[in-house]
């Protein structure tokens, strides 16, 4: 028998903790977006009379468009009835309402960044603000009211995501990856989409919010402060449809979708 003394010493077994992730990482672009909407928001601490007047110049006034109304007087002069048309998204009536914004943004927005890069994701941002600024023109072509915030931006964003949240490995899907190659997963085409139950579940209860309640961009004026929920419609719809137009990562087929859409519901 051998004696304690001939047992073999004992080997601290050695434990490697896998890297903790961070809560919540942003990227750069998304990151830059918010600072960006904070940073023009110190405008609150300007004067009243200086704080109005970036609003008029900067914000979307319909009025503005009026061609019979030749001698309105609305600062900005003719350049303003190009710029508003992107640079009312940057300005929040209150802190609220810039968080709130944010707030949506943070998830969606964050997926969108990583799968368009920071080019194509401001360039994404710009033009469903354009198209929620066409659509408030439209259904308010008198409002004297400047309208503000990024909410149109916020909407396209969220509708943009759907194309591909759901699909597997994504970050709205029951086997999701890495932030990374979870927002570049192969999006649906936009038919496919449509069929998807979780979709449309999605786009029923965005519109019933927002056409009963409203979120974002509102007036400045207290007396006549109102949810611009078409301008919310008008960026969700640019989103949705101008998806492919901004989208690097190369669409997945058909059918491939479809034995996709069958694997999950066989694994629910």
């Amino acid at each position: 028998m051998d004696s304690p003394q001939d047992s073999p010493p004992e080997i601290p077994a050695v434990v490697e903790e896998a890297p903790r992730e961070p809560i919540l990482t942003l990227p750069v672009a998304l990151t830059a977006y918010i600072i960006l909407l904070a940073v023009i928001h110190l405008r609150m601490l300007l004067p009243p009379e200086i704080e109005n007047w970036t609003v008029d110049v900067f914000g979307f006034i319909p009025k503005r468009y009026d061609s019979s109304l030749l001698n309105l007087q609305i600062p900005g002069g003719a350049g303003a009835k190009v710029w508003t048309f992107v640079t009312y998204s940057l300005l929040h009536a209150n802190l609220t309402h810039l968080g709130f914004n944010v707030l949506w943004l943070l998830p969606f927005g964050s997926a969108l960044a990583r799968r368009f890069g920071a080019i194509r994701f401001f360039l994404f941002l710009a033009v469903t603000a354009a198209a929620g600024a066409l659509a408030h023109l439209v259904t308010h072509e008198h409002a004297v009211a400047p309208m503000i915030g990024a909410s149109a931006s916020v909407s396209g964003a969220m509708a943009a995501a759907i194309r591909f949240a759901f699909v597997r490995g994504s970050f709205l899907s029951f086997s999701r990856s890495d932030a990374d190659t979870a927002a570049r997963v192969p999006a649906l085409p936009l038919s496919r989409a449509l069929r998807d139950g979780r979709v449309v579940g999605f786009l029923a209860v965005w519109f019933g919010v927002n056409i009963i309640f409203g979120v974002g961009a509102i007036g400045v004026d207290s007396e006549t402060t109102s949810v611009a929920w078409q301008a919310h419609i008008g960026g969700f719809f640019a989103g949705l449809l101008l998806f492919a137009l901004f989208d690097p990562v190369p669409r997945v087929r058909n059918d491939a979708a479809d034995a996709s859409s069958q694997d999950i519901s066989n694994r629910i």
